[in-house]
């Protein structure tokens, strides 16, 4: 199975495995989070990402990222080869359940999951009077107003 990296900056990395975790619980092994402190000198992420990743003993990982162009971003970067790594920059809830779900398909096939999962869990949400819920009955005489 491929393995999963998050490294983003603290405290979002380890905010997103935890959230897996709570969806997938036995996907705790296959997905592992890096948090970027600040002020942290680029090499001890690094040196954290790359025991992470260690610690994932897969062939091949997804790298997910919070923002291209910042440290975690440039940290991933660092260790992504194109060969047996993706990286995939703008990380979300839906981005990482998404690709929990397919770990165990092919690197590029996760890869387009991810993204898929990603812009396809930000939507707009119309406002709408809650469906098919009691709430507190008032005297006949009130009026609830929406505005």
């Amino acid at each position: 199975m491929i393995g999963i990296l998050i490294i983003a900056h603290a405290p979002l990395a380890s905010a997103l495995r935890d959230c897996a975790l709570h969806v997938f619980p036995d996907c705790a092994a296959g997905v592992l989070a890096v948090d970027v402190l600040p002020n942290e000198a680029p090499e001890l992420s690094l040196a954290q990402a790359r025991r992470a990743m260690a610690l994932l003993g897969s062939e091949e990982f997804l790298l997910l990222s919070d923002v291209f162009g910042a440290t975690p971003c440039n940290v991933a970067n660092q260790l992504n080869d194109n060969a047996r790594t993706r990286l995939v920059a703008g990380a979300n809830l839906p981005m990482l359940l998404r690709s929990v779900c397919y770990r165990h398909e092919s690197l590029d096939q996760l890869l387009t999951r991810a993204q898929a999962g990603g812009t396809q869990g930000v939507m707009t949400v119309a406002s709408t009077a809650p469906q098919n819920q009691t709430g507190t009955r008032h005297a006949p005489s009130h009026h609830d107003h929406q505005q």
